[in-house]
């Protein structure tokens, strides 16, 4: 398969690009490919609202190590 890489101004990768003929191939080997896989909006203003809360006090974010420590001392 060939695939061309997008990147943006800072050199992050930022899309794929196939053929038309090889998108086709997927199509007919994935058929739900391009089914619509969007969110319910409460969904959608949920996710928006946690990360809002990760952006304005990144100090509460901790690491999944320490909630697994946490979750391990409830089980004793």
């Amino acid at each position: 398969m060939s695939v061309q890489y997008l990147s943006n101004k800072n050199g992050q990768i930022t899309a794929v690009q196939v053929s038309i003929s090889e998108w086709e191939l997927i199509k007919r080997k994935y058929p739900d490919i391009e089914s619509d896989l969007s969110l319910p909006d409460w969904q959608m203003e949920l996710i928006d609202s946690r990360l809002k809360s990760i952006k304005d006090n990144p100090e509460r974010l901790k690491p999944i190590a320490s909630l697994l420590k946490e979750l391990d001392k409830v089980d004793e």
